[in-house]
């Protein structure tokens, strides 16, 4: 399971300055800005990473590829008026950060927004190619 994930902005700033010191020793990209360098190479950011490590993680613990039971952290939702797929999470209320932003959290609106047809994929390497093809049709799903 991804333990790391900051949500502090001086913690992701951290850990994204190593990427970007990377694009910059490629030959040719060094007076490119950050985000032409990542169109060259092609990469996720860190933050996209992040967010799609969360899914495929929720993914694996619900279909029983986890060691750790989905139902240990999470409750399927039992409104039945609402769109989407058949596997939609129930959304606890926060009010401190510390819960916030804790695994079982902040991946609920993502996983929530996915298709019947992404969470009824089969296999880790089937998802991962929704999750392709999602991040190349739906602007800033893996962004906050």
């Amino acid at each position: 399971m991804s333990t790391s994930s900051p949500y502090y902005v001086k913690d992701r700033s951290l850990h994204d300055h190593f990427q970007h010191r990377f694009t910059r020793m490629v030959p040719g990209l060094k007076n490119l800005s950050y985000e032409k360098r990542l169109e060259h190479l092609g990469p996720w950011t860190l933050k996209r990473r992040r967010n799609r490590t969360d899914l495929l993680e929720v993914f694996k613990m619900y279909k029983g590829m986890s060691t750790v039971p989905f139902e240990c952290l999470f409750a399927l939702s039992t409104a039945t008026n609402t769109r989407g797929h058949s596997a939609k999470i129930a959304k606890h209320h926060c009010h401190l950060d510390l819960r916030r932003y804790f695994f079982s959290e902040r991946t609920v609106d993502r996983w929530n927004n996915l298709s019947q047809q992404d969470i009824s994929c089969s296999t880790v390497n089937s998802f991962k190619n929704c999750l392709n093809r999602i991040r190349h049709t739906k602007m800033g799903f893996f962004m906050d």
